[in-house]
């Protein structure tokens, strides 16, 4: 792949972003992993993403910190509670408190600064507007207008030499269509951690807003997560 296109992929080390690398990677991409630590309470993503790029072989991963300070006021980041046991009706209802204030316009604005650096004119994020919590950066008008903002804001796309696409390919699947999508590509979920309150031992919770859409996308594919689960350890034991 000594020719191939370079694409930049933000990767959290979730479910979402990990296939979201798998999609470029089958796309004949080359591709550079971003991993962003902004003080989130669930850092044990950050490891799981370490795993994912390097499962699924990437050209070059970073990992990234930003002052926790800029992105507080959330439960992600602040000592706030993680609201628990949602149902999807709810999850459809406002914008919860584990939304984090500008950051896929933060982690966008990073991947675009590399992907210019790189030469590249591909982005990769794994957002998605179906099964999600509610969160507007989430969205495809949030999307659209953020690749015209690029091409007003880059010098290749602005002297012509390129134009930049950031690539949603999850943007409008169910949860259980992106893990089945992920299967086909061969991704490896039990490398990946999506809870957003995991206990000391890296736990997920069984019960926010990301581990229910988790296990009812593994669910509806008639599979079970791979990943620990805090209630599996009280049970067990």
């Amino acid at each position: 792949m000594a020719n191939a296109p370079q694409a930049v992929v933000l990767l959290s080390g979730g479910l979402d972003s990990a296939t979201a690398l798998a999609i470029a990677k089958s796309q004949g991409f080359a591709v550079h992993a971003l991993t962003i630590r902004y003080g989130q309470r669930h850092q044990i993503e950050i490891e799981a993403a370490r795993r994912v790029a390097g499962d699924v072989g990437v050209a070059r991963h970073l990992v990234v910190g930003i002052d926790p300070r800029l992105l507080g006021g959330s439960a992600l980041t602040d000592d706030l509670d993680v609201p628990k046991g949602r149902s999807a009706d709810e999850m459809s209802q406002g914008i919860p408190v584990t939304y984090v204030p500008a950051r896929n316009t933060i982690f966008l604005s990073f991947a675009l600064g590399w992907a210019e650096a790189l030469g590249s004119a591909d982005i990769f994020i794994g957002v998605n507007a179906i099964d999600y919590s509610g969160y507007p950066d989430c969205r495809p008008a949030y999307i659209d207008a953020y690749q015209r903002m690029a091409n007003l804001a880059t010098k290749a796309a602005v002297e012509g030499a390129q134009r930049v696409t950031i690539h949603t390919p999850l943007i409008e699947m169910t949860k259980a269509r992106i893990i089945r999508k992920g299967l086909e590509l061969g991704v490896n979920y039990a490398l990946t951690r999506s809870c957003y309150d995991p206990n000391s031992e890296g736990l997920a919770c069984g019960q926010c807003d990301a581990c229910l859409l988790r296990l009812k996308g593994f669910s509806e594919n008639g599979l079970t997560d791979p990943v620990p689960y805090q209630q599996q350890e009280s049970t067990s034991g």
